[in-house]
């Protein structure tokens, strides 16, 4: 295991792994933990007390975050006709139909975030299913990427909107900014994002629904987040 630096051990020795902070303090002291020469991203780590084996346990939903992921997104659209033009107009990266599918197929052809299409173009977007799956990159309605109303969902998409949904496990993993972000914009970030998730509470989830709470830099430690704020 590669020796840590002064600072690195100097940062981390000021998080109590045992309490819980606000949120602009644990974006703060994952801030002052990290020391990687790029930007790192900044995650929220989300333990919820769901079974995700009963479908109406299986949260999942997006939210757009007020200040943006700090990434640019590439945005891949299926469409035809009039709507094709609307997401070439609306700043779509990628577009196209049979021939996209093919060039997925057959080429392995990835290069890009999101992946929006209209109602229509599903049965053609399923053949592609296990190839996006697996990357989370398969158009939903629950997540507003399965809709004619592509401008929005584009515009969204670039705007710093996110999807999130429960591993078997129960957790959430969500990308909230960058390190260059400053603690309250991430922390603002943060808030959408619980806010979100505190709504599509299951009615059948007993108990605390709020497990845990964690943020971290990409190579950083985890700084506990206080959840007694969050019902």
């Amino acid at each position: 295991m590669p020796k840590q630096g002064k600072r690195i051990k100097e940062a981390r020795s000021k998080i109590d792994h045992a309490q819980g902070y606000s949120p602009v303090e644990a974006f703060g002291l994952a801030k002052e933990g990290s020391f990687a020469k790029f930007d790192e991203s900044i995650d929220a780590a989300i333990g919820l007390a769901v079974d995700p084996r009963h479908a109406d346990q299986n949260v999942r939903g997006s939210v757009v975050l007020p200040h943006g992921t700090g990434k640019t997104v590439r945005v891949a659209v299926f469409a035809k006709g009039d709507k094709a033009n609307e997401a070439k107009e609306a700043g779509a990266d990628i577009v196209g139909a049979e021939d996209l599918v093919e060039k997925i197929q057959k080429e392995n052809f990835l290069d890009f975030d999101k992946v929006i299409a209209t109602p229509d173009m599903m049965p053609l977007v399923g053949r592609i299913g296990r190839t996006l799956g697996p990357r989370g990159m398969m158009p939903n309605p629950k997540t507003g990427t399965v809709t004619f109303d592509v401008a929005a969902a584009i515009k969204e998409s670039k705007g710093g909107k996110v999807d999130f949904r429960v591993d078997k496990a129960g957790n959430l993993h969500v990308v909230v900014g960058r390190k260059s972000f400053t603690a309250e914009q991430l922390a603002e970030n943060f808030e959408a994002l619980m806010d979100k998730i505190m709504r599509l509470r299951p009615a059948s989830a007993k108990g605390n629904y709020l497990k845990n709470v964690s943020v971290s830099s990409t190579m950083g430690a985890g700084v506990r987040v206080d959840k007694s704020n969050y019902k």
